[in-house]
Parts: structure tokens; C-alpha cells; sequence
């Protein structure tokens, strides 16, 4: 038996960060405010542990706005509607009510319950259960920290990898936390060598600072090297040299005073049973729960040998806070060491102050490998032989979400809270299924505790260990035995650091009832379909409903019966949306005009179009398929028994009716269509960067496929944001990396089931597009598991062929693409319509494409077997990649060969350079290139361009692509230049890397391609302070613009530093500079970014852009700035994006642009394109300064610049202000919007606007919000909408268009009217059109310039619309 006296303290961990001074910027803010730092506690409820909110006039603007600022952190049901006094006698109902220091109680109604600040106070925040404080070997009591206080920082025992007598306690600080980076560079400076990688003591990764957290109190610091086993002890090293002081307690008014709590002596005896192996290697360490608080985790441990051995008892002494009278303990171990499984016999505890004893039997393993696996367990204190509170085995139902790749192989960890404690963090390891946390599985594990009473959260989490590790959890279900009560915590979110916001951990709150709780999940998911279906139900789509119960669609007869047995092809079958309003709509027969499916006193009927009956509401289920109710009745919906007769629900057995209908959408898959292939109700199928496809793409233009119909039922579909790469099956594989041949040829088969289509390969018949768990395509064989269903989504509906001939291929005729021998169906442009085929060779030669070209590759005397592709580049345009390639890819590119293809160039305007090139694979990737010939099929025209150059990385200048200029009257259009770009990497420690480099210029023609930065003049690349010099041959790209940087790092310790690239013509002096400062690859926004766009930083004008410190007040989108002077307009620069870690909440932001001979500067445009995850903006000023004058203008602006606020303008103006001048003002100006009255005159495309006058432009604007209608430009409607400007004096014309998206993108214009008051009088303007602004109709433009007709005046029609 061995005595050590041990010590431990229980101090407060901060509750909240709220109340912190936010983050100086890197500029002072002139105008100083005054800051009220007061905390807020929820009603009724002393374990929520308050937050701290700082309010002055820049955060909250109003009352209102500090009331859902709360909503959001404080968890009420219906959200923070009122505030009182701590006692709930007064209600505070403004912003000036609220006094400095003071405490607040928040509730959703009148009825305030009054709650104990002092204990709430006391709670600690997420997880800390769980954090370990260390024990100190000390006699003396010492006082221990006051409630309030600040609780000391963790400390973490870092041995140096492979030596451990190598070591330093470091002191988890927020300063060394901010970020895992920082914490690496932290540990480089303690232990004085490179630390790249932690590991954990048993050799395990520790990847992310959350899993240092939860780590067991000590890591092995290594650099790139892999773990060394060793004797890795940290028992004696956790001993700090002394405990920490009294610190002082923040009191309201900021009166600080010291105030001690008395300390409390324990000696803690534990015997371990004598079972053979019953002791352990593990560090053990115990918990102690009284009536006012718990201890923080103590560490029992001694100087004088191993502990917990079989059959000994040890004895410790311990000193901890005042925590009330002990109801309970916890005790567990670390799971370390070669045996870490500890049978422990028996517990007692003496409270060495009040002599009072506990007698704690246990009897129990805390082993992986026995009994229930738990290492951790928790007993209660016993009264007269009786336990104070029962030990209950809490049931916990963990279900995993329906996405894709949803699952993890991550370690999780859950604590649950209830009024009597919490269970500490404990990892959910042994689930009565195989395996853990699949995709839409529900796990269920046993959780033992002492009981918690009614329980009210969760802390769930995982450790971000394995591949794959994000997870998107469903929710959790705590079932109580003893009280037989369940709780439901919903989530519906990502625990990913790639998704969502990026926490891993989340707390969720108990929903009070479990019945309420189902209902509340089942309408989010109802939302959430509606969502991702409301698309169907778009004004002029036409649509068919099938019933799953009748094996039939609903059909709408001439008489006006309805019927629900009608097949496929049945012509009255078929309806029109005629009116949308949100999900109420008029589907009237495609047939019979004048008929529409309609609900009169619960019979359905065909009823005259527009009547009330025939408004319909559309209710979505969770299973995808629609109701039909009534929207004049509600509770009324169709409804048809199993014959597909008309029913009502009392005229059957509920089995025999159905009133769900799968929907379908006519006309989807027509040619040149833009679809999205939906894999769930958020995710899309998508190509990623290496050629490979997923399911797990986010619903943006990245996923968004073009079709092109080859024949009745058989597409293609590429990829629009990566032009020429197909869809396709082969060799086993499905990817993206398809070139259009038959790979890539698909039949569409329909699941009338569930609306979901499944894409069989037409080359291997039998094998269809899958997805495996994670996500990832492969082909598969037909299943109805849900992994060959996708779920079309129009983004761009197509056109019917205009010529009327089939889309077929007969295999006789099929066209020649590459060599003459060789037949396949050729792939097909961007923009361009089915692949033809015709019988009389006559129609084929019409048919034959303007933009036909021939493509001639000679090669030298060494070929390649690698993949070669080419560019074209045009004035207008440029079209690319093209991949030269054929079935037989080993009979290309032969020694002195010439290899014949086809392609089809669009759009591009008057070619001027090409650029071709290989990527270096295969076992011969070297190539000798001689020449490359281009010959227009129809006109002959033809372009040679001789090269003579070697494509290798050992040969030459060590580049695989090379630019080849047009050459005309035996002169290049533009020169070759051979372009020396410096790439400086930082002074930072760790800067530099060993990963792949790349680089692309972009200049006023065009740019050079992303190009390896392969041979450097420095034997090694991209060290520490060095400057690498690389050499770019292109041609001549003019004025340069900015720089694409990408680092592919596949580990963080491959992470690079780049401090700027300085890019110089051969043969000049003139450089650009171009400023990154940053390093590669970084994440932002949650998602990790591997290149970045770096823009050129040199002019005679610093700006600088400071976005506001409210929440989410930063932006992802691109930012661009318009500078207007007497002379000119310095036209958009483009400042940076967002998603590039500028325009961040509370920061400014600095940029060089040149406004030379622009004049005297009167007002600047600054706007974003309303782009990526969140474009929402808060821009609070703009400073110019002329760099040589010093001249400064501050414009304060102090507003958000977002769709969904102020009128949803993206762009804001502000006027120059000149102590010599008096600022023009910002008008409003009232533009009428006049759509006509012809057939299909109406759109749903974005318009958009440009205002012309004496004074320059308003810039593009897009007329986002009709001040009068809900639905825009519909026929014969007015719309009336609302820009502001800097006054832009007499209007002299507008220009007008639209995007061309949506389903009747055509518009036809009927005039515009604009209206503006201003001090020197009032303008209103008519601007008459009368013409389509339609690809497919008049002259096929959607732009239009209107010139205004000065004969307009008042007294106009106009009046009416405005009164």
C-alpha cells in the first residue's frame, strides 16, 4: 500500500467569448462608439451558461435586430421575443434600456421564470467534462479558483518523435490554438526542430486540433518522418511546478475584487482486485460530482513507481474546489500502454475537512475487451447502503443521414447533459450493428451513468481520424429507461471540416415532446423535397401524374372525367402549368385547352381554366411524390381507389386509395438542354478536377450536364463547366474524361416509381451508372438500392431538332472522326445540335457544320503514346480542351506519321493562336512535334503552323504544351515571347514544399494555360527564401492581368508559402508583380482551395476596402470596383475573391489599381458577382489615396450589399466628395417595365439594365425585385423597379437583356419608362422597343439599345401606372 498526496483543481472554464473585444484590423476606426458588454441568460433554465453580446450602434441597429442575433444562440422554441430584468419584473423594449455589465433573461413570451445567475453562471461549456486538468503533488491546501473565474489552460506533454527524454509541456493557450497550423508552428519553436505531423502516443495520427484536444494528455512531435515506437511515459511529466494563483472575478460596472472559495482536502483509496492481469498500464484518473459543481478531471499518478497493480491499493491525496455534498464519481483511464485494462475492486473517499467517509464497491472492468467495452464508469454515492440516484444504461439511437458519403470511419464521442450532470465524453464504440455509422443507418449503443434526471442536451462529436471522416448525422435518440421518457436531438447537418460551417462537434438541445419533435422533422423534410422538386412546377412546363397504386397516369377526358389508368403515350395525359403562385398551381390539359384538372366539393373534375377549383396546392412528401389538395377547401385532395376510379377516403379501406402521384416532366432530355442529375435532395453528380465522377457534387454549375440527343431515349451528356470532357463507361470505369464516341452514348431509363431516371450504357448493355457508399461513380448492374437512381433537374430546357431528321446514326454512314478507317459517332460541341445521319449523301453535305475543321499532326522522329490535346483560341473565344484521340490510341502519334482528326470550333471569332500539348504519360511520353495543320472543311481556308520542337520533360525546355501563333503574309499575327517568371516563396518556417507547382498568365489575348513550373534554375524548387526562376514561352498574352497559382499538397506538411511571382518579358525591363503572401493550398469558407488568383498590384491609387464587423458580414463572391472621372471610366477592376481569404468580417483590405488619365474623380461603382456559398456582403467604407498627391477620399457606405437586402441591388454607388465641389447626389431612379401582349411574350430569364445619360452609366444591373408583382415580365404586365445612382444628368438610352436562363427564356419588350426626381427638376423618360429580345425569334439577339424618344412627357400612360 503506497500513499501520494496528489492534488488537482476545479476552475471555470470562460462560458463565452461573446463578450471579447473583437479583432483589431489592420486600419483604426475613426468614429469611436460606445460598447455595452452585457450577458444573457435563457428563462427557466440555470444550466444554460449565458453568452456575452457586445451592443453598440454597429452591431445592432435596432431592437429588433439584437432580438434575432439571440435567437440564434440562445435556444428557445419560437426563438428570443423578449427580454426582462433577472427577476422578470421589467421588460426591456429598446437597445438604450440595457446598461453596461449588466445580466438579462431571455424567453419567447410574456411569462418569465426567474432563474439562479450565480449557478448558471457555473456551467461549463461543451465537452469540458472531458478535459483533463493534471494533478500536483502538494501538502498545503490552496484555494481554489471562484466561480467566474477564468479556468486554466490544458497543458500537453510533447515528446519528440523516436527520443522520449526529449520533452516540453506546453500550455494549450488560445494564442497557439487559433488554428492546427499555428499549433505545428508553435511546437517548431518549443522543440527547435520542423513539426509537421503529431501522432499519438500508441503511433495512431493526431490530424486536427480537435483531436489534440481530445487526446490523452501527450503527443509525439515528428517532422515528415513516420512514427518510432518508444517508452512514451507521461505520468511524471504532467506534474506542474506549482498550482495557479487566484485570479480576479469580473463583477458588473468592471469593479474587479478578489474573492477566494475554501478548498477541500480528499484522500482517495483504491484497491485493484487480484484477478490475474487486473492492473493496468493506463494513466487513471477520477471525477467527483457534488450538489454546486464537479471537479475537472484528476490525474492519480505518484513519483515513486507504477500504480494500480493486482491486489494493491493506493491511496492519494487530493484537493479540489468546493463542490457540495458528493453524489457521485466518475473514474476511467487513458487506454494506454501494453495493458490497459483495469479491473478495479473497491473505492473510498474521505473529505478530510468535514471527516465525513464514502464506501464506493465496484467490482467492474474498464477494459475494451470486457464486458460492455467502457473504460469510463460512473457509481453514486451510497446513503445507508443505497445508492442517492440509480445507475442507469441509457439507450442511444444514432442515425446517420441519407446523403452520399454521409458515413464515417471517425472515432465519435458523446456527452449527455441532464439537471443532475453529465456523462462526460464517452466514444460510441460498440453499436449492436457491424458496423458503425453507415449511410442511412441507425446505430444503437449502451450508455451506463449515474441517472441525470430530465435531460435537456447532447454534445456529439467525432475526432476527424481515417478517410472519409466528415459525417452528416440525422439525429440522436436518448432513451431513459428508469423514467421510460425518450429525447430527441435533431441535427440534420454536416460534422465536417469541408462541409457546412466546418465543426465537427456539435451541441444539440432536447425537443420537449417526441411527438412534436417527428412532426417538426417530417415538415423540414417535406420543405426540403418541395425544395428540390418545386422546379417542375414552373409557369410552362408540361407535366404527367402517375399513380403507383393504379399502375397508370392521370388523364382529363373531352367530357371532363378524370382517370388514373391512362398510359405513357396517352395524349390526355398531358398537362400545362399555366399559373404558379409559390406551390398553388392551374394544370390545365394539354389537349383540351380550355379544361383543367379541379377539385369542386371533393369530386375531380375537368373544370374551365382560371376558376377557383382549378387551383390546386402541391404538398411533397418526404418519398418524393406530390398530393393534390385544394386550395379553395383545404383537407380536399384527389384521390383514385385501385381501379383508378375517382375516389373519397370514406369510399374504401384506406390500402385501396392513393392520392400520391409521381411527377414527371415533359421534354427533358431534349438537345442542348442544361440538366442537373440529382442524387439526393442536395447533392448532384458532378466531375471532380483527376477526370473522376461523384455523386456528393454540390447543386451549383459545377454539376450542370449539357445534353446532346443522339436518338430517341439515348443521350450524352457533358460536362458545362468542363467543355468537351462526356460521361461515360469504359474499361470498367465511369468517369468524365469521355471524348463523345460511343463510351459515351447512354439509354434513359425511367423509375416511374420514384421520378428518378438510370443511365445504361448503349456499348455495354447491361451496366449502368452507380454510386458506391461514398459517393463515387462506378458502373454497376441494375439494383433498386437506390444507387442507379438520379433525379433530373432542368437548369435549361432544350429544343426540338430543327431540321426534323433524325438523330440516328445508321452504322453505315456513320460521320469519320480522326482517320478514315475508323467509325464512331463523333462527339459534339458545346453549343451544337444531334449527330446526323441521312441516307442520300446530298442532305449530309447540307448538313455539314460551318465550323468544321480538319486537323493534320505530323510527328517527328519520336512519337508518344501519351494523351495529346489541343486549344483553340479566337478573338471572340476559345475552344478547348479537344483530345485528339481514337479508339486504337497505340496506332497515333507515330514516328514520322501524320494523324488526321475532326473537330467542330464555335463562336471563337478569327483564330490567332493555337496551343497543343501532351500530359506526360504512358511508358513513352516524350514527343517530337513538326507540324500542325488546320484546314476549314466547307471553305478549304487553311493555317499551317510549323513547330520542330520537343514536348518532354527531359528534352528542350522541359514543357509538354507549346503555342503556335497564326502566320500571315509569312508574319505571326502576334510574336512568341518567352516570359521569366520569379516565384519567390517566404521567410516562414516550413514554407516550402516538394509538391507540383503549376502557373497561368492571363493578359488582355487570352492566357498561357496552366503550365507545371518544372525547371527551375535552382537545383532545388521552392525552398525556404529562395527565388525560383522558371521560363513560360506564349504567345504574346499583351498588357498582363493576373496570375492562376495552384499547389496540389496532398499532406499539410506539403503546404507552401508564396510571398509574390514577378513576371518579366525576354528582353525587357518592365515587371509585374504580383503579391500572394499566403499559403497554398488554404481553406476558405470551409472548403480547402488549391490555386489561387492573384491580380496585378501596381498603380498610382491605393484602395482600400473595409468590410463591417457584423456576423457573416464577409463575402465569397468576386468583388469588382468602377472609378469614374471627367474624362473616363476606369471600366471594372476586378479586386479579388472572397473566397480567396479577402473581404472577411471585420477586416480591411488593400489594393494598387491605376486610374491614370481618367480625370477628376467625381464616383465609384463597387458590386460583386453574387457568387459562391455566402455572397452576402457587408461593406462599411472605401478609401482612395493617390499614391504621389496624398489626395484621400473616405466614402462611407455602412450597408449591405446582397440579393436579399435593400431592394437586392448588387452594386452600390457612391459620389466623390471635394471641399471645392458639392457632390452630385444618388437619385432613385423608377424604371416601368412593359412587357407585351404577344403569345409567349413573358420570361423567367434574369434581365438586366444599364441606364445611360449625360453623366455616365448605372453599370449592369440585373432587376432583381418588382416593386408591384410577385411574378416578373409576365404578358401584358407592368413591372416597376427601383436602382440608385450617382445622378447620371439627362438619360440618353438603355441597354437591355437577359441571361437566356430558365424554361421561356424568350421576351418579348413592349418600352421602358424611367422616372427619377432631382433638385434641378424631374425626368421621365420613354424608351420604345416592340421587339423580341429571343435567340429563336426576330434577329435572335437578347440584347437590345434603346434610345430615348424625347416627344414623351407626364402626361403619358405611364401616369396610371404609377398611381
Amino acid at each position: 500500500m503506497s500513499e501520494t498526496p496528489s492534488t488537482s483543481f476545479s476552475m471555470i472554464y470562460p462560458t463565452s467569448s461573446e463578450g471579447q473585444l473583437p479583432s483589431s484590423r489592420h486600419l483604426s476606426v475613426t468614429h469611436p462608439v460606445v460598447a455595452k458588454r452585457i450577458s444573457f441568460y435563457k428563462s427557466g433554465d440555470p444550466q444554460f451558461g449565458g453568452v456575452r453580446v457586445v451592443v453598440n450602434p454597429r452591431s445592432f441597429k435596432t431592437f429588433d435586430a439584437l432580438l434575432d442575433n439571440l435567437s440564434r444562440k440562445v435556444p428557445l422554441p419560437f426563438g428570443v421575443r423578449n427580454i426582462s430584468t433577472p427577476r422578470g419584473r421589467h421588460s426591456i423594449t429598446s437597445l438604450e434600456d440595457l446598461e453596461d455589465g449588466e445580466s438579462y433573461l431571455c424567453s419567447h413570451g410574456r411569462k418569465v421564470q426567474p432563474v439562479d445567475l450565480d449557478k448558471a453562471r457555473r456551467r461549463r461549456r461543451p465537452w469540458h467534462s472531458s478535459l483533463a486538468i493534471t494533478a500536483h503533488a502538494h501538502r498545503s491546501p490552496v484555494p481554489a479558483a471562484a466561480p467566474g473565474m477564468l479556468r486554466a489552460p490544458r497543458r500537453l506533454v510533447v515528446f519528440r518523435n523516436g527520443d522520449p527524454k526529449t520533452r516540453r509541456v506546453v500550455v494549450l493557450t488560445k494564442r497557439v490554438t487559433q488554428s492546427f497550423e499555428a499549433f505545428l508552428r508553435h511546437l517548431t519553436e518549443v522543440m527547435q526542430r520542423p513539426v509537421t505531423r503529431l501522432y499519438a502516443t500508441d503511433g495512431r495520427k493526431v490530424p486536427s486540433l480537435q483531436a489534440v484536444i481530445l487526446s490523452s494528455g501527450a503527443v509525439v512531435a515528428a517532422g515528415r518522418e513516420p512514427f518510432k515506437p518508444g517508452n512514451y511515459d507521461i505520468q511524471k511529466y504532467l506534474l506542474p511546478a506549482r498550482l495557479p494563483g487566484i485570479s480576479h472575478r469580473v463583477h458588473p460596472k468592471g469593479n474587479a475584487r478578489s474573492e477566494s472559495r475554501k478548498s477541500v482536502n480528499w484522500k482517495v483509496s483504491i484497491i485493484t482486485s487480484d484477478l490475474p492481469n487486473a492492473g493496468t498500464s493506463s494513466q487513471i484518473y477520477i471525477i467527483l460530482y457534488g450538489q454546486h459543481r464537479s471537479s475537472a478531471p484528476i490525474y492519480l499518478y505518484g513519483t515513486d513507481g507504477a500504480r494500480f497493480q493486482d491486489g494493491c491499493e493506493d491511496i492519494f491525496t487530493i484537493t479540489v474546489g468546493d463542490i457540495g455534498t458528493l453524489f457521485k464519481i466518475r473514474i476511467g483511464h487513458t487506454n494506454s500502454g501494453l495493458s490497459p485494462s483495469w479491473h478495479c475492486k473497491e473505492i473510498q473517499l474521505w473529505n478530510m475537512n468535514s471527516r465525513k467517509q464514502f464506501y464506493i464497491p465496484v467490482q467492474r472492468w474498464l477494459a475494451r475487451d470486457q464486458e460492455d467495452g467502457e473504460i469510463c464508469r460512473e457509481f453514486p454515492v451510497l446513503n445507508k447502503g443505497q445508492p442517492i440516484f440509480p445507475v442507469t444504461i441509457y439507450e442511444v439511437h444514432v442515425a446517420t443521414g441519407e446523403l452520399w458519403n454521409a458515413g464515417t470511419v471517425a472515432n465519435v464521442y458523446m456527452s449527455i447533459y441532464g439537471e443532475k450532470g453529465d456523462t462526460g465524453s464517452r466514444q460510441l464504440f460498440r453499436s449492436k450493428t457491424s458496423f458503425s455509422f453507415l449511410r442511412g443507418q441507425t446505430d444503437t449503443f449502451s450508455l451506463e451513468a449515474v441517472h441525470l434526471g430530465d435531460l435537456y442536451k447532447i454534445v456529439i462529436g467525432h475526432d476527424g481520424l481515417g478517410p472519409g471522416n466528415g459525417w452528416f448525422l440525422e439525429d440522436v435518440i436518448v432513451k431513459d429507461p428508469t423514467t421510460n421518457r425518450e429525447y430527441t436531438f435533431f441535427c440534420h447537418r454536416w460534422l465536417d471540416q469541408g462541409e457546412d460551417d466546418g465543426k465537427i462537434v456539435r451541441e444539440l438541445y432536447a425537443r420537449d415532446y417526441n411527438i412534436i419533435s417527428a412532426r417538426q422533422k417530417l415538415e423540414f423534410n417535406r420543405k426540403e423535397t418541395w425544395a428540390a422538386e418545386s422546379w417542375k412546377f414552373m409557369k410552362g412546363n408540361t407535366l404527367q401524374f402517375y399513380n403507383r397504386l393504379t399502375g397508370g397516369f392521370v388523364r382529363l377526358h373531352p367530357n371532363g372525367t378524370v382517370d388514373a389508368v391512362g398510359k405513357k403515350t396517352d395524349k390526355y395525359g398531358l398537362f400545362d402549368v399555366i399559373f404558379n403562385k409559390e406551390n398553388i398551381c392551374i394544370f390545365q390539359s394539354h389537349k383540351i385547352r380550355h379544361l383543367s384538372l379541379a377539385l369542386d366539393n371533393g369530386s375531380v373534375a375537368g373544370m374551365a381554366s382560371g376558376g377557383a377549383s382549378t387551383k390546386l396546392r402541391v404538398l411533397y412528401q418526404p418519398n418524393r411524390c406530390a398530393l393534390l389538395e385544394s386550395a379553395l377547401v383545404p383537407g380536399h385532395m384527389v384521390i383514385f381507389d385501385h381501379h383508378g376510379k375517382i375516389a373519397d377516403e370514406s369510399s374504401a379501406g384506406y390500402a385501396n386509395l392513393s392520392k400520391e402521384f409521381v411527377v414527371f416532366v415533359k421534354g427533358m432530355f431534349l438537345n442542348s438542354a442544361v440538366i442537373l442529375l440529382a442524387t439526393s435532395l442536395c447533392q448532384a453528380l458532378c466531375i471532380q478536377p483527376d477526370g473522376s465522377c461523384t455523386g456528393v457534387g454540390n447543386q451549383s454549375e459545377k454539376s450542370y450536364w449539357k445534353v446532346h440527343k443522339i436518338s430517341s431515349g439515348i443521350c450524352m451528356f457533358e460536362s458545362v463547366k468542363n467543355a468537351q470532357m462526356y460521361l461515360r463507361i469504359k474499361d470498367g470505369q465511369c468517369d468524365g474524361t469521355g471524348t463523345g464516341d460511343i463510351d459515351c452514348h447512354f439509354k434513359i431509363k425511367k423509375n416511374l416509381e420514384n421520378a428518378s431516371i438510370s443511365l445504361e450504357s448503349v456499348k455495354n448493355p447491361g451496366l449502368f451508372v452507380g454510386l458506391q457508399s461514398d459517393g463515387q461513380a462506378k458502373p454497376v448492374i441494375y439494383t433498386k438500392n437506390g444507387s442507379v437512381f438520379f433525379y433530373p433537374q432542368v437548369i435549361k430546357f432544350g429544343r426540338e431538332d430543327p431540321t426534323g431528321i433524325s438523330a440516328t446514326p445508321s452504322k453505315e454512314e456513320e460521320k469519320i472522326r480522326g482517320s478514315k478507317k475508323r467509325q464512331e459517332t463523333p462527339p459534339e460541341s458545346e453549343a451544337r445540335g444531334p449527330l446526323l445521319s441521312s441516307t442520300a449523301k446530298e442532305i449530309s453535305e447540307t448538313l455539314l457544320s460551318e465550323d468544321e475543321w480538319k486537323v493534320l499532326v505530323l510527328t517527328g522522329n519520336t512519337g508518344t503514346q501519351a494523351n495529346v490535346t489541343l486549344w483553340v483560341y479566337g478573338d471572340e473565344g476559345v475552344t478547348g480542351p479537344i483530345s485528339l484521340s481514337k479508339d486504337s490510341s497505340e496506332q497515333l502519334f507515330l514516328p514520322r506519321q501524320e494523324d488526321e482528326f475532326q473537330i467542330e470550333i464555335r463562336n471563337i471569332g478569327i483564330i490567332y493562336k493555337i496551343r497543343i500539348g501532351h500530359d506526360g504519360t504512358s511508358e513513352q511520353p516524350e514527343w517530337n512535334l513538326q507540324r500542325v495543320t488546320m484546314q476549314h472543311i466547307k471553305s478549304k481556308k487553311t493555317l499551317d503552323f510549323p513547330v520542330n520542337v520537343w514536348l518532354s520533360r527531359i528534352q528542350g525546355d522541359g514543357d509538354l504544351v507549346c503555342e503556335l501563333p497564326v502566320v500571315e503574309g509569312g508574319q505571326a499575327i502576334f510574336p512568341l515571347v518567352r516570359y521569366h517568371v520569379d516565384v519567390h516563396t517566404g521567410q516562414l518556417k516550413q514554407a516550402e514544399t516538394e509538391s507540383d507547382v503549376s502557373l497561368c498568365l492571363f493578359g488582355e489575348r487570352g492566357d498561357s494555360g496552366l503550365r507545371l513550373l518544372y525547371k527551375s534554375n535552382m537545383p532545388v524548387k521552392f525552398q525556404r527564401g529562395q527565388i525560383d526562376t522558371f521560363q513560360v514561352e506564349a504567345v504574346s498574352l499583351g498588357k498582363l492581368q493576373k496570375v492562376l497559382l495552384r499547389c496540389e499538397a496532398s499532406d499539410k506538411s506539403q503546404y507552401w508559402y508564396c510571398e509574390k511571382v514577378v513576371v518579366r518579358e525576354s528582353g525587357t525591363t518592365s515587371e509585374s508583380t504580383f503579391t500572394c503572401e499566403r499559403w497554398l493550398p488554404f481553406m476558405s469558407q470551409g472548403i480547402i482551395h488549391s490555386e489561387i488568383e492573384l491580380f496585378l498590384q501596381e498603380g498610382d491609387w491605393k484602395v482600400t476596402v473595409i468590410t463591417g464587423d457584423l456576423e457573416d458580414a464577409g463575402t465569397t463572391a468576386t468583388v469588382s470596383l468602377s472609378v469614374y472621372g471627367e474624362t473616363r471610366c476606369s471600366g471594372p477592376i476586378i479586386l479579388g475573391s472572397g473566397k480567396h481569404q479577402l473581404f472577411n468580417s471585420n477586416s480591411a483590405d488593400i489594393f494598387k489599381i491605376n486610374l491614370k488619365d481618367i480625370g477628376e474623380i467625381y464616383k465609384i461603382r463597387i458590386g460583386h458577382d453574387n457568387r459562391g456559398k455566402d455572397p452576402r456582403w457587408y461593406l462599411e467604407e472605401i478609401r482612395l489615396e493617390n499614391i504621389d498627391t496624398r489626395e484621400l477620399f473616405c466614402l462611407t457606405v455602412d450597408s449591405w450589399i446582397a440579393e436579399n437586402e435593400n431592394g437586392g441591388d448588387t452594386w452600390k454607388e457612391m459620389p466623390v466628395v471635394r471641399t471645392n465641389k458639392a457632390p452630385l447626389p444618388v437619385v432613385a431612379y423608377e424604371i416601368y417595365v412593359y412587357t407585351g401582349r404577344k403569345p409567349g411574350a413573358e420570361t423567367e430569364s434574369n434581365v438586366f439594365i444599364n441606364l445611360i445619360g449625360t453623366r455616365g452609366d448605372s453599370g449592369n444591373r440585373r432587376l432583381h425585385q418588382s416593386k408591384n408583382n410577385k411574378v416578373k415580365f409576365q404578358r401584358g404586365q407592368v413591372d416597376i423597379f427601383s436602382i440608385e445612382a450617382v445622378s447620371l444628368g439627362k438619360l440618353k438610352k438603355v441597354l437591355i437583356s437577359h441571361n437566356g436562363i430558365g424554361p421561356g427564356n424568350g421576351w418579348f419588350l413592349e418600352s421602358i419608362v424611367v422616372k427619377s426626381e432631382e433638385e434641378d427638376g424631374n425626368q421621365e423618360v420613354l424608351f420604345p422597343c416592340n421587339r423580341w429580345l429571343d435567340e429563336y425569334q426576330d434577329d435572335g439577339k437578347t440584347e437590345r439599345e434603346l434610345l430615348a424618344e424625347r416627344s414623351f412627357s407626364a402626361a403619358g400612360d405611364t401616369g396610371s401606372v404609377a398611381s
